[in-house]
């Protein structure tokens, strides 16, 4: 049989923050689905109506942490499969900077859409 190999420290803080934003995740993710797909269908969803939903403070900042938590788990993960599937040395230390250069980025961008989109821009 062959052996299992994690690239989380068991009970680590990546393996603990991974699982606890997947939790966060399904749900917004949940709560998402149910509020643009299901309460609003897509042809009711609008650019007056998004900009209405932002300038609610609970759902910006839902929304702002769906970002945050979204783009570290996607990271994280990302990271941690390269990791398991054998990258060493300088290839590793590149995709860890280039993925944390680019989760900043990705949230940086995000949070200027999510202020816009609240008219606080």
């Amino acid at each position: 049989m062959a052996d299992y190999y994690s690239s989380f420290e068991p009970k680590g803080t990546r393996w603990l923050l991974q699982r606890l934003t997947a939790a966060f995740l399904v749900v917004v993710l949940a709560f998402h689905f149910m509020l643009l797909h299901f309460v609003n269908h897509a042809a009711d969803i609008t650019f007056m109506g998004t900009n209405l939903r932002m300038q609610q403070a609970g759902y910006f900042l839902t929304m702002v942490l769906f970002l945050v938590t979204a783009t570290f788990h996607g990271v994280n993960g990302v990271y941690n499969a390269l990791v398991n599937q054998g990258i060493s040395g300088a290839p590793k230390t590149v995709v860890k900077y280039g993925l944390a250069l680019g989760g900043v980025v990705l949230v940086a961008q995000g949070i200027r859409v999510a202020l816009a989109m609240a008219g606080i821009l």
